[in-house]
């Protein structure tokens, strides 16, 4: 048996022998996912084959089950190829999915839905966002689950649910009683995506790109859908507190992911830098405006690194909620770190960057909604600085 940084290094070697490759990664990018599915699915059975398969999974289930700390190193290896983290299926929203159906799921739940996304089976989503209501307050939703006897009757329209398109259920979001405090008034729910009532709208379009499969984000119908109350997951009322702490832990996924990015970014740029010769025997790496931008990234993303590194330790030591201004502080850092080094990147590139004969046009694409999802960087600095200031007696009266 591997110990943790055994497995790392053997994912690190996986990811750099098999995944960056340029031609499945262009072809992931501009042909149809269902084109390119098979070649990776033949990677995923060779993830399992070496016994690497879901590294975030406890071993019960047929996976690494490894320490937090060293699975927030694996997020920054399998970032740097567009599809790493599908391979070793732990992608999101899979993994939060996967990770929360594990804590808080049924025994029932876990048969059906759980073991099933873990051996990589099925897919999943989460459906919470919606078009009518700002997704920045988490407590402020039109979707309702109404008790029936032993059955929610759910009606709701939900928007950016990743992962939709070809999912086999998605826990949802819904108000279960109006009248409760904000923070008690929702709970989440499995819905098979094959229930009558169930409808996905459309792939939203992403700076001009819809997709299909697992790489999109779908708008959602829920009309008169009818599931057991048995499809609740916790108690009725928990929703928030449960969204919240999937949301902690996805956070620091979500900055290891987007430091593996930055990597291949500067990867990519220095290996550009030295080759491309703006005339002959001078290469564009001997322009000073480059050699800034390279150490510039390097910079940062070395401090993103240790800020990420260090909340994942502080949740280690001392729970989601102790950890929440760290994690809060990684998220907006670190997503501003990743816009950066993109744009630098695809500068170093010139023409070339905003092509897709690199994964530089698509990261730069997809991950501009790094400063949006879970929570906008302007509500983190915000929790940030009032808990800052609260310590000087500001809000206290």
């Amino acid at each position: 048996m591997d110990t943790p940084s055994d497995a790392l290094a053997r994912i690190r070697a996986f990811v750099s022998e098999r995944l960056l490759d340029a031609t499945l990664e262009r072809d992931f990018i501009t042909l149809p996912f269902r084109e390119v599915q098979p070649r990776l699915d033949a990677l995923r059975a060779e993830v399992k084959s070496l016994g690497l398969w879901a590294p975030q999974v406890p071993r019960s289930l047929g996976g690494l089950e490894l320490p937090f700390l060293t699975f927030a190193r694996v997020g920054e290896a399998l970032g740097q190829s567009p599809f790493g983290h599908y391979v070793f299926n732990c992608q999101a929203p899979d993994s939060g999915n996967m990770e929360l159906l594990h804590a808080h799921g049924s025994a029932a739940q876990k048969v059906q839905w759980l073991e099933p996304l873990a051996r990589g089976d099925i897919r999943s989503c989460f459906a919470m966002t919606e078009p009518g209501h700002a997704g920045s307050n988490p407590v402020f939703m039109s979707s309702r689950a109404i008790r029936d006897g032993d059955d929610y009757v759910i009606d709701g329209h939900k928007w950016f649910t990743s992962g939709a398109d070809g999912a086999a259920f998605t826990i949802i979001m819904v108000v279960t009683d109006p009248d409760a405090p904000p923070h008690a008034r929702a709970s989440q729910v499995i819905v098979p995506m094959d229930a009558p009532g169930v409808t996905r709208v459309r792939n939203i379009s992403v700076m001009g790109h819809a997709g299909d499969g697992w790489p999109t984000h779908s708008e959602m119908r829920f009309d008169g859908v009818r599931v057991p109350v048995t499809n609740r997951i916790g108690d009725e009322g928990a929703g928030f507190a449960l969204a919240q702490e999937r949301l902690g832990p996805g956070r620091i996924h979500h900055g290891m992911r987007w430091l593996g990015i930055c990597e291949r970014a500067i990867d990519l740029s220095c290996r550009y830098a030295v080759s491309r010769e703006l005339s002959p025997g001078h290469p564009l790496a001997e322009q000073q405006a480059v050699q800034h931008m390279l150490a510039d990234s390097r910079a940062e993303v070395d401090a993103a690194r240790l800020l990420v590194l260090d909340a994942a330790q502080q949740i280690d030591a001392n729970g989601v909620h102790a950890s929440r201004d760290a994690v809060s502080t990684l998220k907006f850092f670190v997503a501003g770190v990743l816009q950066r080094v993109l744009d630098r990147a695809i500068q170093v590139h010139g023409a070339l960057g905003v092509t897709d004969d690199t994964p530089l046009a698509f990261w730069y694409r997809h991950e501009r909604a790094a400063r949006i999802y879970d929570g906008p960087d302007e509500v983190h600095k915000t929790v940030v600085a009032k808990r800052m200031l609260k310590a000087y007696g500001f809000g206290a009266r």
